[in-house]
Order: structure tokens, then sequence, then C-alpha cells
């Protein structure tokens, strides 16, 4: 019978996370929940100040997944939130999020990733997943250290791994995803292509409907990528924010790394995975979680503690009391609801490209998430943010340059180009325009 091992964490963070202090008031809340204690530590508002009596959502009947459980006469689409549900919502809460959201997310991993609730992982909840990503980073990253990107990267990761002190390492994402076989080479040549610096212990990638690209990396990909992380000893940093938004064949969806590894490796603990709420309940209330070992999570919540003390208790209230509604099933099928939506969306979008780009661009038509990463066929020296910048603005058009996504820079030919809101008619103009900007860059490029 085989066994699965624990990989041991502490040896992957940061001198840095050593310095971050446990919050004098912060870290005596737990002792609160000691029955018969009487607490005069926080400086909680009285409730009775707050102005609000009530906060009531109805949800959309199209959008929202079936009720696990209703009371008898309940308006299944109406929530209401008050007494001490909403004063609890309206108070500061606990750094590492509402006990009770916590506990669901909990059981929604064990549910969708079948990984059993063993110690060896816990949720935090942060204001959005990038907020957590960040935290993270600073917990794993030293100067020296060197941290591999699945390359082309999304910019906001990009932004603040940039600021951080150890070296970013360009990863190659081809029409499959992430490409193991790069990967690969990279790190048996790192003591050639990069002499004196340090081995990688960090890859991040966007295994799902990735932004900017729009694929998505198979599951005997992922298999790959796990062997190499055991094999050359590096944690994988697992952002799936567009996992709720598979609509490519049924049944076909690649598993998780978080997942796999136990599978695959015969150890878990590898995988930190970063899920969010922003593409399939709001954007704006910046919720997201993250799966992690409970001593990198530990120090995620110290950086919390210090910084903005804990994410939102109104919107996680409001979000655990749409989901313990639902339940696991029935958020899964709100979000499947939500990927149809974008799955129209990209048919549309991909109609009138195609009709106006057939042979002056190139693409791979997305199975996840609001992105077409499209290469416009110009010369082998296109460089798209010339293009967006001149011909595409005075032409009306904006796409993103994919020097955008690009950690170490340098010309690229491709923009990214979102589906998610525009309607078919604009989309259709906008592709018009784009093919335009195309056909005189390759004119001015023969004369």
């Amino acid at each position: 019978m085989s066994t699965t091992t624990t990989l041991d964490i502490v040896p992957f963070l940061s001198q840095q996370s050593q310095l971050w202090k446990a919050c004098g008031i912060r870290g005596l809340f737990p002792l609160e929940k000691i029955p018969g204690m009487i607490s005069l530590l926080a400086g909680r508002p009285n409730p009775s100040t707050f102005p609000f009596e009530s906060l009531t959502m109805k949800l959309k009947p199209d959008l929202a997944g079936m009720p696990s459980s209703t009371v008898e006469g309940e308006d299944p689409f109406t929530i209401t939130m008050d007494g001490d549900d909403l004063n609890e919502a309206l108070q500061y809460g606990m750094t590492a999020g509402v006990v009770r959201f916590i506990s669901w997310m909990e059981n929604f991993q064990t549910h969708v990733h079948k990984r059993v609730a063993d110690g060896s992982w816990s949720v935090t909840v942060g204001s959005g997943s990038q907020d957590l990503m960040h935290k993270a980073c600073v917990a794993l990253v030293d100067e020296d250290d060197s941290v591999m990107l699945e390359t082309p990267v999304y910019p906001g990761t990009l932004g603040f791994m940039a600021a951080l002190p150890g070296t970013l390492i360009e990863v190659n994402a081809d029409t499959q995803g992430l490409n193991p076989t790069h990967l690969e080479s990279v790190l048996t040549n790192w003591e050639s292509t990069h002499p004196g610096k340090r081995f990688p212990k960090l890859l991040y990638t966007i295994p799902s409907g990735s932004n900017p690209t729009g694929t998505s990396i198979p599951e005997a990909r992922k298999i790959e990528v796990l062997k190499l992380a055991k094999k050359y000893n590096f944690l994988i940093l697992e952002d799936d924010a567009y996992a709720f938004l598979y609509y490519g064949p049924e049944g076909q969806q690649a598993r998780s790394y978080f997942a796999l590894e136990g599978e695959i490796n015969g150890e878990i603990g590898r995988v930190v995975r970063f899920d969010s709420f922003s593409k399939v309940l709001s954007s704006g209330m910046r919720l997201g979680f993250m799966t992690a070992p409970p001593a990198l999570a530990s120090v995620v919540n110290m950086i919390t503690s210090n910084t903005n003390l804990q994410p939102a208790t109104l919107t996680q209230i409001m979000a655990y009391n749409i989901l313990s509604r639902w339940g696991p099933d029935g958020f899964l099928a709100h979000c499947k609801g939500v990927a149809a939506t974008y799955r129209a969306r990209r048919d549309a979008f991909e109609g009138v490209a195609r009709k106006h780009l057939e042979g002056l661009a190139e693409w791979t038509t997305p199975v996840a998430g609001m992105f077409l990463y499209i290469k416009l066929l110009v010369d082998e020296d296109t460089d798209s943010a010339a293009l967006i910048s001149g011909k595409a603005v005075e032409k009306g058009v904006l796409a993103v340059p994919g020097a955008a996504f690009m950690p170490l820079g340098g010309k690229t030919p491709y923009v990214r180009v979102s589906f998610s809101l525009i309607e078919e008619g604009p989309a259709d103009e906008a592709c018009r325009r784009l093919a335009e900007v195309v056909r005189e860059a390759r004119e001015e490029k023969a004369t």
C-alpha cells in the first residue's frame, strides 16, 4: 500500500517572513472563544451605532444555483441579513476570514478536488486572490531567489513580482498552456544559463483560461510539471481564477494541480492554490481564497493582521449566505451558467474575428476564461505595442499589447482582447478596424 508524505514548506519561507510579528491585539482574538472568557481586547465599534437595520439580496433566477435546501414558504431567491448575522457582517472579524465562510470553502475544496481535510492544508480568505498571492510571495521570496513565471503572464502578478527582491525567469507557454519541455530545459540547463544564481524555488502558472493567452493546460502536461516540481524541489503557485469559467467539452476539464499532487508524486504540500469569486459572484466584493500548508497560511495571516487587518466581513457573509443556501453543487451549477454566457460571447467574437482577420491574424480558441491572444501577422519583426499606440488608436480600436505580459520585455506581435463585455456589433467594427491596422502595416513594410 502506497503512502503519501507531506512536504515541509518551512525551508521555502523567506527571511522576511520571520520579521513579521503577530499583532498584539489580533493575536489574542482566538482566546475570546474560550468558554466563559470575558474579553476587553478590541476597540470594536458598538453595533447599535451602525445605521443599517437589514440588508436584502435578491438573486437572479436565471443565474442562481438551485438551493440545496430552503425553509418552507421561503423565497429561494431572496436573502435578508439582519440581527446578529448583520451585526457580525458589519463588525471587525478574524484575520484569516469568517470561520463559517472558511469552513464552507474547506468543505468545497474537499468536494471538488477530493482532498481530505487532514490538517496538511487550510483555507485563508483575502481581498481578492491577488492580495493573497502578493502576501504569499512576500512570505516565500528572498533577495537571491529565482521565481519562474509562465510567460506570457498576467501583468497584475508581474507588477508586484517585479518589485520583489528575487530574479524573474520566463517559462514559455504555447497553444496548450505552460510548456513542460521548456520548463525542464530551464531547470536542466540552469548552471550554464544562470551561473551563480540560486536554483528556482517557485513556479507561477495560470492553468485554466490563462490571462492573457486564453489557453488551458491539459492534465497530461500538469502531470509532467508536477513530476518536475518534485524532482527539482520547487513549489507551484496555482492561480486558477478562471477555473469556474470552463466551457469546453463536457468531462474534459483537467483536474487541478492541488487535486493531482498526491496521486502523481506521492506527496502533498508542494501546490499553493489561489481561487477567486471575482468572475462568478462579483469582482467588486473582492473575495479570493488561498489553499496552502498551514505554515505558509500563518505567515500570510500575520502579514494581513499588520496591513489591512482582515478581508471585508460584510462581503464574506454575503457570499456565505448565498453559498450555504446553494451548497457546493448549486454553486457549481451557477458557475456552469456563467461559463455558458462566456462561451456564447467567445463564439460571437470569434465569428466576427474570422470574418475580418482571416489571414491577417491567428489565435487559439479558448475553452475557459474571457480572452483571445491574437498574433498580428505583419512580419517577423512586428511590434504590437507600436501598432496599438499608433495606427490602432488613430482608427479607434484598443487592445493590450503583448509586451505588457512579458517579464523581461521585448517586442511581440501579440495583442490580448477581451470578449467579456463587448457586444457583437461593436466587436465586428473593432475587428474590422484591427484588420485595417494590419493591412496598412503590411503595405508600409512592403514599400
